[in-house]
């Protein structure tokens, strides 16, 4: 958990903008481990592999007919897998830039996709209120695994290595024991955009429609902590924790990116944050061991990395 000299600043800091996306991007993810590389997802229904170092663009994975929502990479970097408004889960291979499988299932669009620890198992999650679980070992066409809990569509998935987690439009987040074969459900009250928890998965940072995100115990389901001053009330908008879980960071809709102390909730300076996207920042993520930087992207068409003052040019 948080460090005992607290948060260390944000990293504010504009190192480069990946702007070749026409329209809105709606995700950015790191690259597993040490490397600093970045794939982005947007409604030009294209995947992008970027230097997130130089900005320079790597490659394009153009298979999509519909939006791009969601992106997770496996371990080893070797593969990918993408979903948005096809219906379909599209598993990627990044060296040939072509992809490998495209599992259809979903009777509408698949906001959420992501991996076990080994990419043995991708889970979806769909506007047709259900998760799907499918085995990539299997020869079989067929979900090993349908949950069908939800009543809205599920806009939020984590995949732990006995549970998923899934938030739903409902205002509910579920915790699926796949060992135990239990059901947790937490109410939140509001629509549940993202829902990531702490590495030790014993707290739950969830983002809602009500300008709000909150830290839960992931065993009680009590509220430990909120978080407010942001403006999320419309869309999809993803939070994350700052370096060593020290801090929460999250865009908004008017393009500001907020941070806050975990432990009082306190909002970090510059209180207001400036704003630093044109439009709504659709995803926030910090890189998985870099202290001093952190991703952003946005419907005004870019990502931006952004360092620390501390942090290597």
């Amino acid at each position: 958990m948080a460090p005992s000299r607290g948060p260390q600043p944000l990293a504010r800091n504009l190192h480069v903008v990946l702007n070749n996306h026409k329209g809105a991007v709606n995700v950015a993810r790191y690259s597993k481990g040490s490397a600093k590389y970045i794939l982005s997802g947007g409604s030009d229904r294209t995947v992008r592999l970027w230097n997130a170092a130089s900005g320079a663009e790597i490659k394009t994975f153009a298979a999509h007919g519909y939006e791009v929502l969601s992106i997770t990479i496996s371990q080893d970097n070797a593969k990918f897998a993408s979903s948005g408004g096809d219906r379909s889960v599209f598993l990627w291979d990044v060296a040939t830039g072509t992809t490998t499988r495209r599992i259809a299932g979903h009777m509408g669009k698949i906001y959420a996709v992501e991996f076990n620890e080994d990419a043995t198992v991708v889970a979806s999650g769909s506007y047709d209120s259900t998760v799907r679980l499918w085995d990539l070992r299997a020869q079989t066409r067929q979900a090993i695994q349908v949950l069908e809990e939800a009543r809205d569509a599920v806009q939020t998935l984590h995949v732990g290595p006995t549970f998923v987690i899934a938030g739903s439009v409902d205002g509910h987040v579920r915790t699926y024991d796949l060992r135990m074969g239990e059901l947790r459900t937490d109410f939140i009250g509001s629509p549940v955009t993202s829902v990531v928890p702490t590495q030790d998965a014993q707290t739950l940072l969830v983002a809602s429609l009500d300008n709000h995100i909150r830290l839960m115990d992931a065993s009680t389901g009590k509220m430990l902590n909120d978080f407010i001053g942001h403006v999320n009330e419309s869309y999809r908008i993803r939070a994350c924790f700052g370096h060593g879980e020290a801090s929460v960071i999250c865009g908004d809709e008017k393009g500001q990116v907020w941070a806050w102390d975990l432990l009082d909730a306190k909002l970090l300076q510059p209180n207001p944050p400036p704003k630093v996207h044109h439009k709504l920042i659709t995803w926030t993520e910090h890189h998985p061991t870099d202290s001093g930087e952190m991703i952003t992207s946005s419907a005004d068409g870019t990502v931006k990395v952004w360092t620390g003052s501390d942090s290597s040019q």
